[in-house]
């Protein structure tokens, strides 16, 4: 199994954690995580694409073991976090590149992919979404009200998304058999969540979240035009983004791909196997394969067989 390498780099003056496998040669496959995640989210899935891609999985600023400065310090939205990740991929050299995105990796993903479109290969989404549609109000509520107006009452409720228990519940809900979720992942993300100052900043960036849904009509605009290959794979069971996010890219994206899987918002962590095999499959029929992958070594790219 190919190998991990776990890396830092200084970017702008903030340093971010990354894992990266695979040669650099290899076509770039971007891995962007969600709340209340970091690239840890990807640890059984990176070697797996690293035997044919350069896979690359920042912790985005704020979380996982990148830096986190005080959000007093820092102004936190996805536009920032954007910037950031723009910046790494400069710094590492990769100008075109397969993004997987998922929870609050598709807004950061879908800026990039709107300010570079010619750099985006291919779209991967896990639970990544970019429609009204499959917002879950049940979760979504909380949120909403929280960013129409932080008051004493809408904080304390949105509060609760930062505990052990709804940290807990984001990676068993929809799961049918929860003994293959390990509970070292939701103690692994609370304990980064319950870091000093840690709080503000993820208050901060769900009343940023605001900003997402008036970029959407720029998004399906780019879908259309760009013919982009496009995977949703979804885990059915998700009660924040719920499967209408996964089906509504048939709208724009050219020949989308959408899987809907027994599951839950970490898809990853109860079928991580499927979804390995659908992205390589995706990828080995849509987007670029290295040389070497290729049987005859012709390559393949855009549906060509």
């Amino acid at each position: 199994m190919t190998s991990v390498h776990h890396r830092y780099a200084d970017v702008d003056g903030r340093k971010l954690f990354y894992r990266e496998a695979g040669s650099r040669d290899a076509p770039a496959v971007v891995l962007l995580h969600g709340f209340p995640s970091s690239s840890f989210m990807f640890r059984n899935l990176i070697p797996v694409l690293g035997e044919h891609y350069r896979v690359i999985a920042p912790d985005h600023l704020g979380f996982g073991l990148s830096d986190a400065p005080p959000a007093a310090e820092f102004d936190y939205t996805f536009d920032a976090l954007a910037d950031l990740t723009s910046g790494l991929l400069r710094e590492l050299g990769v100008e075109h590149y397969t993004l997987y995105v998922q929870d609050y990796g598709a807004p950061i993903g879908w800026r990039l992919a709107l300010r570079a479109p010619d750099a985006i290969t291919g779209i991967i989404t896990q639970n990544g979404n970019g429609y009204d549609a499959g917002f879950v109000e049940g979760f979504w509520r909380t949120v909403w009200n929280y960013q129409r107006e932080q008051t004493a009452d809408t904080e304390a409720a949105i509060r609760q998304a930062l505990t052990l228990e709804v940290t807990r519940w984001q990676y068993l809900t929809g799961v049918a058999d929860e003994t293959l979720v390990s509970p070292d992942t939701w103690h692994h993300d609370y304990n980064l969540l319950a870091r000093p100052g840690n709080d503000e900043i993820q208050l901060a960036l769900f009343r940023d979240y605001s900003t997402n849904a008036p970029m959407y009509p720029r998004l399906h605009e780019y879908l259309r035009s760009s013919g982009v290959p496009v995977l949703a794979v979804w885990g059915r069971g998700d009660e924040i983004f719920g499967p209408a996010g996964a089906e509504a890219f048939a709208h724009d994206a050219v020949d989308a791909e959408i899987h809907l899987l027994d599951g839950g918002h970490f898809l990853l962590e109860s079928a991580g196997a499927e979804v390995a095999a659908m992205i390589h499959d995706f990828l080995g029929r849509r987007v670029a394969l290295p040389m070497s992958a290729v049987p005859g070594h012709q390559m393949k790219r855009n549906g060509e067989r």
